[in-house]
């Protein structure tokens, strides 16, 4: 047969996903996994959406606008003005996921070889896209120890040089459940104003701030032509399936490239912006709900986290993701034996290891992404499970590494 490109081979696979198959093994031999590893909320999505979907009336599923149904766009315009940023309709694309969103971003701001600095960790599947897209990803490492706080401004400043085009954030973050605050900010964005850099930030866990208030780099008018927001349904709305997501600019030269790449792909997917529109409706309920529901998670989460022997953790500001550090060899090798190897009660957990969030990846060796998405009794069940394998993972490391020690 022929070759497969070389591009191919070379491309990133998912952190997130690459224990898969050993997970749908242990399904199959009837055992119950809980899920920590992504982040797929069990939060019912809103009814009104469901049922908008179920009594379609439509007899054909025609193709849309390219930028997306109008009066979607309308409705998330209207949405971002009710929380005090001011956006227009016209200033709204509508995505397949926030995914295209990010591909449309470095699509249209950057050329081959131009250069992304990125706080890291980061989510792993923008190395994915900026290999795509031929962009260069320069990280810039946050730090455990200070919960994954901005970097100083002067660190984005030493590595910025000709071919930097970009600053990229996730805000609050994934995987690392921080929210950066409007001083940090206010510090960057002097950067990107003196720098003529664009910013972009993901901004899709905007919703779940839970003990400060959220910033939006929408709100900073100085630099509005540089901003790019990424957005989506898939996490507030509980509607991951639905593949629907939102690129935001101000600047019109930059809506005028974007245009093109919308034009291409011909338009977002139809049944999901139609189930996203009503998803608007009487929405503010719904999400002050699934931010209690979350809120309660992380405090058990962190609570059986600090209590268990070796484990470095921290409380998550935002977002329902924290990263632990375990007492281990390495994450990905753990992960795999927890599916593979480990059961209590029947059970066992699939985390997500860290290490294909840093672009070094020894950096992340020992931790974990942990997503807070089930119930509170689920995660408890699953913290019973982390506990007692840790107790059984060492007892292999010792057995194999007797060198080896705890710190």
């Amino acid at each position: 047969m022929p070759k497969v490109s070389e591009r191919g081979q070379l491309q990133t696979q998912s952190p997130i996903r690459s224990l898969v198959p050993f997970a749908d093994q242990a399904k199959a031999d009837g055992v119950e996994i809980l899920h920590l590893n992504i982040g797929q909320p069990d939060i019912l999505t809103p009814t009104t959406a469901l049922n908008r979907i179920k009594n379609l009336e439509e007899d054909i599923i025609k193709y849309g606008p390219s930028a997306g149904i109008p009066s979607l766009r309308k409705k998330v315009a209207e949405y971002y003005n009710e929380i005090n940023i001011s956006i227009t309709p016209e200033q709204v694309y509508v995505t397949t996921g926030a995914s295209e969103a990010i591909q449309f971003a470095l699509f249209s701001c950057f050329d081959p070889g131009d250069e992304i600095i990125i706080p890291e960790p980061f989510y792993a599947n923008y190395l994915g896209y900026a290999q795509i897209s031929q962009v260069n990803i320069i990280p810039i490492t946050s730090e455990f120890d200070k919960q994954f706080a901005l970097p100083a401004p002067e660190r984005f400043s030493s590595l910025i040089n000709e071919n930097t085009k970009a600053i990229f954030l996730c805000n609050p973050g994934n995987p690392t459940g921080q929210l950066y605050t409007r001083e940090e900010l206010d510090a960057l964005v002097e950067v990107v104003k003196k720098n003529d850099l664009y910013l972009i930030v993901d901004e899709v866990y905007r919703e779940f701030c839970y003990d400060s208030e959220f910033t939006s780099v929408l709100q900073f008018d100085e630099i509005s032509e540089n901003v790019i927001v990424i957005d989506s349904i898939s996490k507030v709305f509980s509607s991951c399936g639905a593949r629907v997501g939102y690129l935001i600019t101000k600047s019109e030269q930059l809506r005028t490239v974007i245009d093109k790449y919308a034009q291409l792909r011909l338009c977002p997917p139809a049944l999901g912006q139609i189930m996203a529109e009503a998803c608007y409706t009487d929405y503010r309920p719904y999400i002050n709900e699934a931010k209690e529901e979350y809120n309660k998670r992380r405090k058990v989460l962190y609570n059986r986290l600090s209590k268990i022997e070796g484990v470095k953790c921290y409380y998550p500001s935002a977002a329902f993701y924290n990263m632990a550090e375990l007492p281990i060899d390495d994450a990905t090798k753990f992960c795999k034996w927890m599916l593979t190897d480990f059961r209590h009660e029947g059970k066992t957990v699939m985390f997500a290891p860290a290490d294909g969030f840093y672009s070094n990846q020894e950096l992340g060796k020992k931790q974990v992404r942990i997503a807070f998405i089930l119930n509170e009794e689920k995660l408890e069940q699953a913290m019973d499970c982390l506990e007692i394998a840790l107790k059984e993972y060492q007892k292999i490391m010792h057995q194999t590494q007797p060198s080896y020690s705890y710190k």
